[in-house]
């Protein structure tokens, strides 16, 4: 073996002892250009380092975005901001900001179905994964179905400890199913327990005045807006279908085709 080919396995090995896997897979290619382009030490430095931390951040978006379970990709991007409702129009930009995140507030975006709320909130969902917060989605059935779950096996605490470690919760479908007394005291403890220091997005079909009807409990309901309501950032969702305007568009296409 020649003193070049066993300094190239030299670096080859370091390169999997350290976990520096771009490296490894672009060192050879990079020195050729360096040599070709005269680039200095440092210059050729900076350039390896900056490629392993580009993929490095590149695998970590991935799996953040994995580990929230999002039912699907949306966007923010893919929003057509004018056929939002008016509320959400103006208030757009701020949300798109993620302030609230930063500030630990809640988010509710309320209003009748087909007008975004969903897509909005897990757009800012996946933007929050981008810029590094730790973010899960779920909807209120599958939540109440697993905290019961836990509490079965005695895991109950295992799982608020990590439900609390969360900086955005997606809660989505709040009012489509209404649930028992369990599952009503449940989701009031484990959203209580983020209240005031970390973010929550609901998404939700009812007006307050009709949460009464999902929790069935007057006091707990009443308890349950003022903790979820405290210097939250409010939207009003309802509006015209964009799923339905979607729908005549796509019916129109398929006349012409």
């Amino acid at each position: 073996m020649s003193h070049h080919e066993d300094q190239t396995e030299q670096i080859l090995q370091y390169c999997r002892d350290i976990k520096l896997p771009t490296i490894r897979q672009c060192f050879q290619k990079d020195i050729e250009d360096a040599v070709q382009q005269d680039m200095n030490y440092e210059a050729f430095l900076v350039q390896l380092l900056q490629k392993e931390w580009d993929a490095r951040r590149a695998t970590a978006q991935y799996n953040r975005i994995r580990r929230a379970e999002f039912p699907y990709k949306k966007y923010l991007e893919d929003l057509s901001v004018t056929d939002l409702p008016e509320d959400a129009q103006k208030k757009y930009h701020l949300l798109k900001t993620l302030k609230f995140i930063e500030e630990g507030r809640n988010l509710i975006l309320a209003g009748n179905p087909g007008t975004g709320k969903t897509h909005t909130a897990i757009g800012l969902g996946i933007k929050a994964c981008e810029v590094g917060y730790r973010v899960w989605f779920t909807t209120v059935p599958l939540l109440i179905n697993q905290m019961k779950e836990c509490r079965s096996e005695k895991t109950l605490r295992s799982f608020q400890m990590r439900f609390e470690k969360y900086d955005l919760v997606i809660v989505d479908e709040l009012g489509y199913i209404s649930f028992d007394k369990e599952g009503a005291e449940l989701l009031f403890t484990h959203l209580s327990l983020r209240a005031g220091r970390k973010s929550t997005i609901i998404t939700t079909n009812l007006s307050f005045e009709r949460w009464g009807e999902i929790f069935q409990d007057p006091v707990m309901t009443a308890a349950m807006i003022d903790r979820l309501t405290h210097q939250a950032y409010l939207v009003n969702m309802n509006g015209n279908s964009y799923r339905m305007k979607e729908t005549k568009e796509w019916l129109k296409e398929q006349q012409f085709n």
